[in-house]
């Protein structure tokens, strides 16, 4: 799906091609969240990293900014749930 209009495309390609490296980004981990319904979305999601991928992101955040993980967390699921109602809206 290369859609750059959609909220959020710039991070889920950008995890995409994370996880198509092997890296453990911030991005990678936001798709691993969302990887089934990204999935049913029709995009080639890499396998995924073992581990629960909604504790790693967090705590990825809190090494990078300790005071501001919990914000930034909801602001990245927040901008993954945009991307997919959108993507599903538009099919």
């Amino acid at each position: 799906m290369d859609r750059p209009d959609l909220p959020g495309f710039e991070v889920i390609r950008s995890g995409l091609d994370d996880l198509a490296r092997g890296e453990e980004t911030v991005a990678a981990l936001l798709v691993m969240i969302g990887r089934p319904r990204l999935a049913r979305l029709g995009l080639d999601v890499p396998p995924q990293i073992e581990g629960d991928p909604e504790k790693r992101l967090y705590d990825l955040l809190t090494r990078d900014e300790p005071d501001n993980a919990h914000s930034r967390y909801n602001a990245l699921i927040r901008l993954l749930v945009s991307f997919e109602r959108a993507a599903e809206c538009v099919g």
